[in-house]
């Protein structure tokens, strides 16, 4: 990802949050509660992949599109993120 300031300060802020309180009570000021139950919806979907869960298992499981999940799914196979922090 190229150098963005702003991206850099909000990964930072992040990054400063103590406790899970911290991080709800931000993120209740930066997304709307759709946007926070997608990104807790991608974490489950991510956690099931790891697990070895069919594609059919994780969209019954989790209610995500397909979409979706193929993106997560390539996450899972090619990023780092879900990979280091969901293991």
């Amino acid at each position: 990802m190229k150098k963005n300031p702003l991206l850099e300060e909000l990964f930072e802020l992040i990054a400063s949050l103590e406790t899970a309180e911290d991080c709800e009570m931000l993120f209740e000021d930066l997304c709307t509660v759709k946007e926070i139950e997608q990104m807790a919806q991608r974490i489950a979907a991510a956690k099931l992949l790891i697990e070895g869960k069919t594609y059919q298992q994780v969209i019954e499981n989790c209610d995500i599109s397909s979409a979706t999940l193929s993106r997560v799914s390539r996450c899972v196979r090619y990023g780092e993120g879900y990979n280091k922090f969901l293991k």
